[in-house]
């Protein structure tokens, strides 16, 4: 195809949602570095600079070449992106003059050809710490957040910046607005179609293959099924052996139901593992010469999941062995997804971007394997969506195409574990006083938990809140859930209390780890959780087992969140997007399983400032 854009890196982490969203409208893209040459954009017709963790202030910021912007190539410059723009043509980029994550009404100029056709009114996602001082030259504000710029225009350049992220999902009418940008500003005409890359991972598969034997993890998800469902179409039945782990960390009866419908697929060589003990009680090397485990007495976030990681590849290896397959010969296939590689911090996806939580499909082990092209990812340039659409097409079952995400690590990245208490210092805690006056009621629970915020991964503090249980106006409550990170940068997430009013006293931290009971009272809760709440318009929605109480060992928090990319998200909320009778329903037995289980509260946080999942 002739016509193409390019998405210059500059470490964010929606980058490859913005490579997705350009595809979605039909027009051909391509990934590089920020710091690409210009000659190798020159038969490009549009630009687009992604946002980034870096600030443009600073001297780590990314190197680029200036010559990009003398190609008279439109561009579009979001978030980092923007202010890379504003500085280049003499503007002033300053720090922490106001910080915005998540939603925001946004006022725009509907004369500039980037909001063509919309209100002046808009919802938009931002997420950033600094902020356009001074005007660049030769370009007009276009967008206003209550005296911050939000947005820039250069006719005579083709140039348009915007500060929020219009490739995700939150961002109301942020598709209309790159498809302006395509259409209106670079006057694309072609259309890119989503069937030309099937065919391409097929053609891919027969290529790098040839004759070898794939091993193919599978999960039981849409995205290994996918990968599975590829394979059989490119190669002979009797060289796909997949292995299905039960590592002892999976939902109720989900092993069963897995393996039922892989033979559905027509997989003849179906191998089934149940190994708790190994996954449980195993010290492993997870990178040259670094030890750890076992995972029962492992409570860092970062390190469970390497241990994860590493225990399924020594068993597939195992299990291989076993089939009389050598491993060392044979491809390893996985159902990896672009927004695993990005939050992973993967450098062969980008430079710059930040690791917010390592997924146990792209472990040290696994990209030395993918180093040494051993590693078969069909799925290696799709986000989740994209992966049902090509289910579907591929003719898979509705119950595997609409099926909710489980992460790999299973619940073992859902059992929140600890030794010791988090408890918040005394600046921390005088700021959250002086914030919260008369709001809100709520505390700094003694615990952390991973979170997004500016790009950047965060590992922070939890504000629980209170006040009217399943009554609650959840709709404010999620607004808090915004607004309480964005004022106290050390929380990015927010759970409020429905099991009762208010807790009966002080929320006290203790010990958790991962162990046959504790993997057995969150299967439950999560049976609870996922039987009462899930429904078609519901991404996701799951329970997590928490190391704190009043009375009781245990809390259990509910999350249910509203995406299609993943990268961002919305909580689903009681009242809106499922019943309240459904979540008393939940809670009630919830409190039932055992009486070690204290409080229930639903996480009402979007991503940003969280992430979906708690580690």
């Amino acid at each position: 195809m002739a016509e193409r854009c390019a998405i210059l890196d500059c470490g964010g982490q929606y980058t490859k949602v913005i490579d997705r969203k350009v595809r979605e409208l039909g027009v051909k893209s391509e990934i590089f570095p920020i710091g690409v040459s210009a000659d190798k954009l020159k038969d490009f017709g549009g630009i687009i600079l992604s946002g980034g963790p870096a600030s443009v202030w600073n001297d780590g910021a990314p190197k680029y070449d200036h010559g990009i912007f003398e190609l008279g190539v439109p561009m579009l410059g979001i978030c980092y992106g923007m202010q890379l723009i504003n500085e280049h043509f003499g503007g002033k980029v300053i720090p922490h003059f106001k910080t915005e994550y998540g939603c925001v009404g946004v006022n725009v100029d509907t004369d500039c050809l980037l909001y063509d056709g919309l209100t002046a009114e808009q919802t938009v996602l931002m997420s950033h710490g600094d902020a356009v001082e001074v005007l660049a030259t030769g370009f007009v504000k276009t967008g206003d957040t209550e005296g911050v710029c939000a947005s820039i225009y250069s006719e005579d350049r083709r140039i348009a910046a915007v500060q929020f992220h219009p490739e995700v999902e939150l961002t109301e009418n942020g598709l209309i607005m790159l498809e302006n940008f395509l259409r209106k500003i670079c006057n694309f005409k072609e259309v890119y179609a989503l069937e030309d890359r099937i065919d391409s991972s097929i053609r891919s598969i027969k290529e790098r293959v040839k004759d070898k034997k794939v091993v193919v993890l599978v999960s039981g998800g849409v995205d290994s099924a996918v990968s599975a469902a590829l394979l059989l179409r490119a190669l002979p039945n009797e060289n796909v052996f997949a292995i299905h782990i039960d590592h002892g960390l999976m939902r109720k009866n989900e092993s069963d139901f897995i393996c039922e419908n892989l033979k559905k697929q027509g997989l003849t060589n179906l191998l089934r593992l149940n190994v708790e003990d190994k996954f449980f009680n195993t010290r492993v090397e997870i990178s040259d010469g670094v030890f750890a485990g076992p995972l029962s007495e492992e409570t860092r976030p970062e390190i469970k999941r390497q241990i994860i990681g590493r225990i399924f590849i020594d068993v597939t290896r195992e299990a291989a062995e076993k089939l009389g397959i050598d491993f060392d010969d044979a491809f390893l296939a996985q159902g990896t997804l672009r927004p695993d590689l990005i939050e992973s911090g993967n450098p062969d996806v980008s430079a710059y971007a930040n690791k917010i939580k390592t997924h146990h499909n792209d472990v040290d082990i696994i990209r030395k394997a993918r180093d040494a092209g051993r590693v078969i990812e069909t799925n290696w340039d799709w986000h989740k969506d994209e992966v049902r659409q090509v289910a579907r097409m591929l003719g898979l079952d509705e119950e595997i195409a609409a099926r909710q995400p489980f992460p790999g690590p299973g619940l073992g990245v859902r059992i929140i574990c600890l030794d010791e208490p988090s408890i918040p210092d005394d600046s921390q805690t005088e700021k959250f006083n002086k914030f919260k006056a008369d709001r809100f009621n709520g505390v700094i629970a003694p615990i952390k938990s991973v979170g997004v915020q500016g790009d950047n991964r965060s590992y922070s503090s939890l504000c629980v809140l209170w006040g009217e249980g399943c009554e609650a106006d959840f709709a404010k409550t999620a607004k808090l859930s915004t607004d309480i990170p964005n004022a106290l940068g050390f929380i990015n997430r927010c759970a409020y209390l429905v099991s009762g009013n208010k807790p009966e006293g002080e929320i006290k931290a203790h010990p958790l780890h991962i162990c046959h009971e504790t993997a057995e009272l969150l299967r439950e809760a999560d049976h609870c959780v996922t039987s009462n709440i899930m429904n078609s318009g519901i991404s996701q929605c799951f329970a997590v087992l928490l190391p704190m109480g009043v009375k009781g060992k245990y809390s259990v928090a509910m999350r249910a969140v509203v995406t299609s990319d993943f990268m961002t998200a919305r909580s689903a909320l009681p009242g809106r997007d499922f019943t309240v009778e459904a979540l008393k329903k939940a809670v009630a037995e919830i409190k039932a399983i055992s009486p070690d289980i204290d409080m229930v509260f639903y996480d009402t946080t979007g991503k940003p400032p969280a992430t979906v999942e708690w580690e």
